[in-house]
């Protein structure tokens, strides 16, 4: 239990250094605290630029993660949970604390340069990095080092979208795929240690700031329903696509890996500079969503671009999650 709030500690303060490093590289490549506020907008840097300095954000940001992390830690590419899951299901819960550090740097240029991928990916890797070595220096068992793991991986969630609950479920769910009154107790522990540390930092409110709404008449149900299958085809439509380009980028790559997100990083910023909405995580964009900002054609437009940005940036090797897309 003492260990499973150390690991939820450290969970929640690689959430607020992990967001600082985002916001920090984001400024730095585009001017902006999030490009995706002020979309089309020029880098007050580069002035000279005006929006074209989104070609070359990417390949900037390219050439400097994608050495990174093909010299120092190789998982720390790609989404961040499916590594996770393969430590646990294959190595015991054996992640390297390289991981953690190379992550945080990795995913926060990535989405700084322009990378259209999320940030709880990351930081459950990097949480789930941190169990793993306090494992490692204090000699539990494989069993206690998975939960350990998952206790990491329930803090990055909860610290991430101030959501202790959602934390302690992703982590029974898809970390450790069982469930047991002692992970159960010491996921909550962690998550909630983390949660209270994330509010500490960013304040006791949600990631997302929702309208108020009210149902008029029963038959709306019916529309909540259909939604809901809408977005799982579209759910199940997006993991198909980003697999399928994943693929074709591998195919299609003939030169040595640590070049790849640079080179990559030319398609997408042509990607960026026609829907600049897409420049890293969006959560702005999903604010005015919600906020009924956007036109019904518009708002399809985006649908299919996130997918293309987001499928793309994962398959030219960038570092980032995709929760938030």
């Amino acid at each position: 239990m003492a260990l499973a709030v150390v690991v939820g500690g450290g969970a929640g303060a690689g959430s607020i250094v992990f967001r600082w490093c985002i916001e920090t590289f984001t400024r730095l490549f585009s001017g902006h605290a999030d490009y995706a506020a002020s979309p089309g907008a020029g880098n007050p840097h580069v002035p000279w630029l005006g929006p074209y300095f989104v070609l070359l954000a990417p390949v900037v940001g390219g050439l400097l993660y994608g050495p990174l992390v093909n010299r120092f830690a190789k998982e720390a590419r790609g989404h961040g949970v499916p590594e996770v899951m393969l430590a646990v299901a294959q190595r015991g819960g054996r992640i390297s604390p390289k991981v953690a550090v190379v992550k945080t740097l990795a995913s926060a240029l990535c989405i700084g340069s322009g990378g259209s991928v999320g940030r709880e990916g990351p930081i459950v890797q990097i949480g789930s990095a941190l169990g793993s070595t306090l494992g490692r220096v204090t000699k539990v068992t494989e069993a206690r080092m998975k939960l350990l793991v998952a206790c990491g991986a329930a803090g990055g969630i909860a610290a991430t979208f101030n959501a202790p609950l959602a934390g302690v479920f992703f982590a029974m769910e898809l970390i450790l795929g069982t469930f047991s009154a002692e992970a159960f107790g010491a996921t909550v522990l962690a998550s909630v240690t983390a949660s209270v540390i994330g509010r500490a930092a960013f304040g006791n409110t949600p990631f997302l700031s929702l309208p108020d709404f009210h149902v008029d008449h029963l038959a709306q149900y019916g529309l909540f329903a259909a939604l809901g299958i809408g977005a799982a085809v579209v759910g199940v439509g997006f993991s198909r696509f980003l697999y399928l380009i994943e693929d074709a980028c591998d195919w299609l790559w003939r030169g040595p890996e640590w070049l790849r997100p640079a080179v990559g990083g030319l398609v997408l910023g042509v990607l960026l500079l026609a829907l600049p909405e897409m420049y890293g995580v969006g959560y702005p964009v999903l604010e005015k969503a919600t906020e009924g900002g956007y036109a019904v054609g518009f708002l399809l437009l985006l649908l299919a671009g996130k997918m293309l940005a987001t499928s793309l940036t994962i398959g030219i090797g960038g570092s980032g999650g995709v929760f938030a897309p």
